[in-house]
């Protein structure tokens, strides 16, 4: 592979999973992703259990290192969107592939839940990978 592959993760908040889901694609897949997260509706900062569950996990202080953003922030060429299954509206964003992991937001259900949705985000991060690496996808 020649380039990282530009990937944008997007919910409507970006406060939790599209956090969360940038956040491990830097942790995990620094390697192979340049990665981006944005919302169409932004909240005043990133959820705090998602911030401790990735502190936790990784060591990595997503408060220190991320910002929340709008879709104005991305880059101007994306090779893959991301968005988490919120039922938001993205205006158009080019991009050579699109999809929606279909998440359900953990926020305000406890530490189970976002457990589970961290497990989630790295299993289909890991699926996006391998895709991408077996040129299953179009980019």
């Amino acid at each position: 592979m020649k380039h990282k592959i530009k990937v944008a993760f997007v919910c409507t908040h970006n406060s939790c999973r599209s956090q969360m889901s940038e956040a491990v694609a830097k942790m995990d897949h620094a390697d192979f992703f340049e990665p981006y997260s944005a919302g169409t509706h932004l909240k005043p900062r990133i959820n705090p259990d998602a911030v401790a569950l990735i502190k936790k996990t990784y060591d990595y202080d997503m408060e220190d290192t991320q910002f929340n953003k709008k879709l104005d922030h991305l880059p101007d060429s994306l090779d893959v969107l991301v968005t988490m299954g919120c039922g938001v509206e993205c205006p158009y964003v080019p991009v050579k592939h699109r999809e929606d992991w279909n998440l359900d937001d953990p926020t305000g259900q406890g530490d189970a839940a976002f457990n589970e949705t961290l497990a989630t985000i790295q299993k289909k991060m890991k699926d996006l990978r391998n895709r991408i690496e077996n040129n299953d996808l179009p980019l």
